[in-house]
């Protein structure tokens, strides 16, 4: 095998990045995934969960484990697995084809809840885009907090985009949903039925 800069050679003779050369479920993501956009919903929310389950641990584990993943999250259909309640999540728990982590369990409900959420067509550019950016500041200012716990910095003050998504709660009733949890995720009341 001939090497280049990050690259080896396959025995088809296709160029590839070193990190997939250990086992053909990389070269396959990396050949078919890896670089390539992504646009359908499903395979978004796919992605964004497997992504989070991820944190802490291999990508070629939560590659081993897709099937099981996609067969535990319906698929990832984001209106099923927003549904999904208590009895799911013991039931995901005990399911040893997956990332076992109740936190991210749960995160991957929460998220199709919000991603549900985002795509009502009353909930415009400027509203989700506040959204977005009022839940990576939040998950900066919780990385800013356990630090502060440990000495480390001090504690920050709400976010200019926390501010923002509060000021536009004022004006678009459908933020009146929104709420923050008390470990800094975003919780969304009910629809009413009426």
């Amino acid at each position: 095998m001939s090497e280049r800069a990050g690259l080896f050679e396959g025995a088809d003779g296709a160029l590839r990045c070193r990190w997939c050369e250990s086992t053909q479920i990389y070269r396959d993501y990396h050949d078919s995934e890896w670089g390539f956009p992504v646009t359908d919903d499903r395979r978004l929310f796919e992605k964004l969960c497997l992504e989070g389950f991820q944190a802490g641990l291999s990508w070629l584990t939560i590659l081993n484990k897709r099937e099981a993943f996609r067969r535990g999250f319906a698929q990832f259909d984001a209106e099923q697995v927003a549904r999904f309640g208590a009895e799911d999540v013991a039931r995901l728990l005990g399911d040893a084809g997956i990332v076992r982590h109740r936190g991210k369990i749960e995160s991957a409900i929460n998220n199709a809840q919000i991603h549900l959420f985002l795509a009502k067509p009353w909930v415009d550019a400027e509203l989700r885009k506040a959204i977005v950016d009022a839940l990576v500041t939040h998950e900066r200012q919780r990385e800013r907090d356990e630090l502060a716990d440990l000495g480390r910095v001090h504690q920050g003050t709400m976010s200019l985009h926390e501010r923002e998504l509060k000021r536009l709660a004022g004006s678009n009733p459908a933020l009146a949903r929104v709420n923050w949890s008390e470990d800094g995720g975003v919780l969304l009341e009910p629809e009413d039925d009426a």
